[in-house]
């Protein structure tokens, strides 16, 4: 573990200072060495900072037990990546309140496509057939299914990706090394085999109520979307809902029963504007998640398009043209994927509009011209 690890893990570890405190402390200061090597007197300038904050800032023993917090790591095979890190899920890097560490047991893998599955932990049997189903077959389109491993619908979530030896994250609300709801043990074991459990939260910490709603805000930032499949009018899942629409994410419901109070959750985010799931084919659909690599001619036939057009591109431009093959993407994203900095993005964008290749939409987000 580099030097500088062990200081981001102190910074994310100090109570009272949460994600958006310390994202000023960090445009104040530029690293976690700063903050943790700073003046009492200087801290006390901060209006962000209340009398607390200074202290906990300062406090030996919280420093001290960064060690502690390493070891642990080692003890239990824990990876930590940090915010700066390149395997940090870029979705949840852009959110406005990014933890600044990730605890992992398991493996993620650089520029994986996750969509969050959550419902009800008392779900209906056909709550959870559909979790399980939908979980199952978007795994088949290369999607990694997120959701949180507690009872209900996450815990069918994870093992409906599983089952078709999909990858699935659950993303936790307690210490990476910390089994819970118990009765999951071995669905825990499974997944972090072939996924990963991930938290913010130091190996060891017990899984306190108040870090489940910022749990889901992990859960729906990672994530291109959150799927709700069952949801009482109080659910924990509408927070992340919530939370989706916050951050810009698109937000999936099943429809359900009037009378079930399973489905009132549901149901309602149905009427606020959530898009119906009647089946795979609604998802697909709002992220071309079917245009892969391999369908790009099959995409330019669909759409009455000459995939001659593409091969008459410079390779710059193919490169960013194909990309928007899987639906429309925000300048960032566009960078990150092609390698290319946001200045040469912009140019070759430019081209490609002249050449009707490719539009703009509000925001900065671009998609292939039909």
């Amino acid at each position: 573990m580099t030097d500088n690890k062990q200081y981001w893990i102190w910074l994310s570890s100090i109570p009272g200072i949460g994600a958006v405190k310390s994202r000023k402390l960090l445009e104040y200061f530029e690293q976690p060495y700063n903050i943790f090597n700073s003046r009492e007197d200087e801290l006390k300038t901060l209006p962000f900072l209340n009398g607390s904050d200074v202290v906990n800032i300062r406090d030996k023993i919280i420093k001290d037990n960064v060690k502690k917090v390493i070891e642990n790591t080692y003890k239990n095979n824990i990876k930590v990546i940090t915010i700066e890190d390149e395997l940090y899920p870029y979705y949840l890097k852009n959110i406005y309140d990014p933890p600044l560490v990730l605890y992992i047991k398991g493996n993620i893998i650089d520029n994986e496509k996750y969509l969050a599955v959550v419902g009800s932990r008392k779900a209906t049997t056909y709550g959870l057939d559909m979790a399980r189903k939908i979980s199952s077959e978007l795994t088949g389109y290369g999607i990694t299914v997120v959701s949180g491993m507690a009872r209900g619908i996450d815990t069918y979530a994870h093992r409906g990706a599983l089952g078709v030896g999909g990858r699935t994250i659950a993303v936790l609300g307690c210490g990476v090394d910390v089994v819970y709801p118990y009765e999951n043990k071995k669905l825990m074991e499974r997944i972090i085999s072939e996924g990963a459990c991930i938290s913010e939260y130091i190996p060891g910490m017990p899984p306190v109520a108040g870090n489940f709603p910022a749990r889901n805000r992990i859960i729906s930032g990672m994530s291109l979307g959150v799927i709700v499949i069952e949801a009482g009018e109080k659910s924990g899942s509408l927070i992340t809902a919530n939370f989706a629409l916050e951050q810009g994410r698109e937000v999936f419901a099943l429809p359900g029963n009037v009378n079930s109070i399973n489905s009132t959750g549901t149901n309602k985010l149905i009427r606020e504007g959530a898009k119906i799931v009647t089946g795979i084919e609604d998802i697909l659909e709002e992220f071309n998640l079917s245009y892969t690599e391999e369908k790009i001619k099959k995409f330019y036939q669909e759409n009455n398009r000459d995939d001659k057009l593409l091969k008459g591109l410079e390779e710059d431009e193919r490169k960013i043209a194909q990309c928007l093959v899987e639906g429309e993407l925000h300048i960032d994203v566009l960078a990150k994927k092609t390698g290319f900095s946001i200045k040469s993005v912009n140019s070759i964008l430019l081209m490609l509009e002249l050449k009707c290749v490719v539009e703009q939409l509000p925001g900065k987000i671009f998609k292939l011209k039909h």
